[in-house]
């Protein structure tokens, strides 16, 4: 990270360092294919897709679409966890639409199980919050990850030893980047400061976008990026490639 008295006493008076879970703190993207795969060789999905990668290929770009639409409230997440399913294998399935769904409503738990059970971290995860907790820093989650599933993420990847409190959507029935989501949290600190708050994650459109409207400073985690941090043209948050660049903030 370059030396920029843009970044001089940027981090001052920040008690809560929050992060979102999932591609800022585990590697979901790896986790899930990992999963995937599992699951397609487990459940003989072969039936309905030549290849595994045509599997993972079709589940990630449904899957993509109604997380976008989840995220912004239009669709519920019992539709989202049943919907994942259903319309990549509706086209080989030879059944009735019930049997259908009972059948993609008993991949879900199994594909969620797969998932917390993989182990894969970002690089510099561990380390990033570990440091930050040497310095005296409060560790905050903030996800808008399914509740069952959230959890043993944690516990299975050892972040529960690091992580002192984990705030998500489903405790209040509302997402990133809605603000409420972000009140909520801060009423969990008993801290209602938003200067006392700063948000770390991979989501422009959820993670900054709400950190930011929130009155929270913001740090995106963006791997396509170069080899420094910058600040954003905005002058609202910081965007760094990785984590481990952001060590030198704090």
């Amino acid at each position: 990270m370059r030396s920029d008295s843009n970044y001089k006493g940027w981090s001052r008076g920040v008690s809560w360092i929050w992060f979102d879970l999932d591609d800022t703190l585990i590697d979901f993207h790896a986790n899930s294919r990992s999963a995937l795969r599992l699951l397609y060789e487990q459940e003989g999905l072969a039936s309905y897709y030549a290849t595994c990668e045509e599997w993972i290929g079709a589940y990630e770009c449904h899957n993509h679409k109604l997380w976008d639409r989840y995220n912004r409230g239009e669709i519920t997440q019992d539709f989202l966890r049943l919907d994942r399913f259903r319309t990549p294998l509706n086209a080989g399935w030879g059944g009735t639409v019930d049997e259908l769904d009972a059948y993609c409503l008993r991949l879900d738990p199994l594909y969620l199980g797969l998932l917390a059970a993989q182990t894969a971290m970002v690089d510099g995860a561990v380390e990033l919050v570990e440091s930050l907790r040497d310095k005296g820093y409060n560790i905050g989650v903030l996800s808008n990850g399914f509740t069952d599933v959230q959890n043993r993420k944690l516990v299975n990847t050892g972040l529960d030893r690091i992580v002192d409190l984990m705030v998500l959507s489903d405790d209040i029935g509302v997402n990133k980047p809605d603000p409420r989501l972000f009140v909520h949290a801060m009423s969990r600190t008993a801290d209602m400061e938003p200067s006392h708050h700063l948000m770390i994650g991979d989501n422009p459109d959820t993670d900054i976008a709400g950190a930011v409207r929130s009155g929270w400073r913001a740090i995106h985690l963006d791997r396509r990026l170069g080899a420094a941090a910058t600040l954003s043209e905005e002058k609202t948050h910081l965007v760094s490639p990785s984590l481990d660049l952001l060590k030198e903030l704090f």
